[in-house]
């Protein structure tokens, strides 16, 4: 892990049956970690949750972590995707897992493109992580066993499906993400 970078309140401490699966972490915000104060108007964006529900669930492999930022994605602008290229250009694992809101997870994933040898997948949730029917722990899962065997490029994993970031968009209006219609069907 390079200086600076530390992990969030929690060991990732090898166990005993380790995968070969080197995992890090790039965590931005978004609803997976956001905390409301009242009926969902008066929130923040909380402390990452993914790294304390990846030890609580046990997982096999060994994982590092970085918060590059606690932001909406309706609030990033190109800066900040810029930042989110730079941490994962500079990552000396193979296998890179972002969590991310969902309003600009399509753009951050387009930004991302033509890091060689990197397996990227972003995933977040549409209801906040906290909450008890939350999407979170469905999306990472699948997110974390896209990575074990998509190609080198970059991902989406939502709504149980793996998306390439170049035929993704976010349905708004149903809530879930969708390939992306392309002229004369290609």
């Amino acid at each position: 892990m390079s200086a600076g970078v530390g992990l969030v309140g929690f060991s990732t401490e090898p166990r005993r049956q380790q995968t070969g699966l080197k995992l890090h972490i790039i965590t931005t915000g978004g609803t997976i970690d956001k905390i409301y104060f009242d009926a969902k108007s008066d929130y923040q964006v909380g402390e990452p949750v993914i790294g304390a529900l990846l030890v609580r669930l046990g997982v096999g492999f060994q994982f590092t972590m970085e918060s590059a930022m606690r932001k909406d994605s309706l609030d990033m602008d190109g800066a900040d995707r810029s930042s989110i290229r730079g941490l994962a250009e500079r990552c000396e694992a193979d296998y890179i897992l972002i969590t991310h809101g969902t309003d600009g997870m399509v753009a951050t994933a387009k930004s991302l493109a033509g890091i060689p040898g990197k397996r990227i997948v972003l995933t977040g949730a549409l209801q906040p992580a906290a909450f008890s029917g939350s999407d979170a722990v469905f999306n990472i899962g699948c997110a974390i066993g896209a990575l074990q065997r998509v190609p080198p490029g970059v991902y989406v994993a939502m709504n149980g499906r793996i998306f390439d970031a170049n035929r993704v968009v976010k349905n708004v209006a149903a809530n879930r993400f969708e390939d992306l219609e392309l002229p004369n069907g290609k």
